[in-house]
């Protein structure tokens, strides 16, 4: 109990009035508008990747950052309105993974929205993972505001049904890295004829948030941070005077503006992206808006990986990210730029220098 009251001391101090605190890798989000009695809250967790060793044993870096989670969302305040799961609890999408998972979740106190990952969906095509969770898209409303769930991880047929000897084969290749025989991701024709219809019923001028596991943005094809058919789902999001999209999958921190849209990514529980520089072999293709990581020892299982505070104010998204082990960082939107912006973004020579002893 000791640490998690210094720690949210520190938070405190380093946060300002922000009136709450964690150690833990998950995300509080903020939405305020002119009537305080619609200012509401609700926490972010994403990316636990769970995954199955033997009998009842499994990797247990993983599973302890989900419990730690979900530990400290209980103890939140003020209590989240509700919880978001953004997406891959498993890693392999097999049943004992998901049932630990959904197992693990099953302890947050409240209403919980889940979005799923590639890791829950190609071994059965989410079949099990629906059982759990219930649809894979959908929407729903909460004071005021429209939100959107996608599942952004779809694929060509092709890929998906004619390639792969087995469905545990389909699973393995979609989730490599850097892996040649992968596919990218997409929403797919009958997700944006569902969201057009479904954003048809909705007032131009109603705060839109969209929760996907993909970025719903073209960012690098190589690792799969990229969705086939962003553009024409932005198109869709166009008429919206504010939209705010939310994703997983990425592992760090990134921001980015298209229009209208603003795009912040969330932590994850598991493990933070970059790897290490020798494992990072196409990272001098990576394009500016990703924000490296100021990663300090990749033994450290959770270093690099963390939580958000996210204010959410008329729309615009500013994140405050408490890293385990690294300089606190803060993504603010710039409202003479109209975009979000690292105030302070970490130099090279800022940074802890990595450890390459493995």
């Amino acid at each position: 109990m000791s640490t998690i009251n210094n720690s949210r001391r520190n938070f405190i101090k380093t946060a300002g009035t922000l009136a709450i605190g964690t150690t833990l890798p998950i995300s509080l989000v903020e939405l305020a508008f002119a009537e305080s009695s619609q200012n509401f809250t609700f926490a972010y967790i994403s990316d636990a990747h769970i995954q199955h060793i033997k009998d009842n044993r499994f990797v247990r870096n993983w599973d302890r950052g989900l419990i730690r989670a979900v530990a400290e969302t209980n103890l939140l305040t003020p209590k989240p309105d509700f919880v978001m799961f953004g997406g891959d609890l498993a890693q392999l999408g097999s049943k004992p993974e998901l049932d630990h998972g959904a197992e693990i979740l099953s302890a947050l106190h409240g209403n919980v929205h889940y979005v799923m990952g590639e890791h829950d969906y190609y071994l059965d095509l989410g079949e099990y993972w629906g059982k759990l969770f219930g649809p894979q898209y959908y929407s729903f409303d909460h004071k005021g505001v429209h939100f959107v769930v996608l599942n952004s991880i779809k694929t060509y047929d092709d890929w998906t049904f004619k390639r792969w000897p087995s469905a545990e084969q389909r699973m393995l290749e979609m989730a490599g890295l850097d892996n040649p025989n992968g596919s990218p991701f997409m929403v797919g024709e009958e997700q944006r004829v569902w969201l057009k219809d479904d954003l048809d019923k909705i007032d131009k001028d109603t705060p839109v948030v969209v929760f996907s596991h993909s970025p719903l943005q073209k960012i690098y094809k190589g690792w799969n941070f990229w969705t086939e058919d962003a553009d024409q789902v932005q198109a869709l999001l166009q008429p919206f005077s504010k939209v705010s999209v939310i994703y997983g999958h990425v592992h760090q921190i990134q921001y980015n503006q298209i229009g209208n849209i603003s795009f912040n990514s969330v932590m994850a529980t598991a493990w933070p992206w970059p790897y290490p520089q020798a494992y990072a072999q196409a990272e001098q293709y990576l394009p500016k808006l990703t924000v490296p990581m100021n990663r300090a020892d990749p033994f450290f299982d959770r270093d690099a990986t963390g939580w958000q505070f996210i204010n959410m104010a008329n729309g615009n998204l500013d994140l405050n990210y408490t890293l385990y082990n690294n300089t606190s960082r803060i993504v603010r939107y710039n409202t003479d730029k109209k975009s979000p912006e690292d105030v302070a973004y970490q130099d090279e020579k800022a940074r802890i220098v990595p450890q390459t002893h493995y």
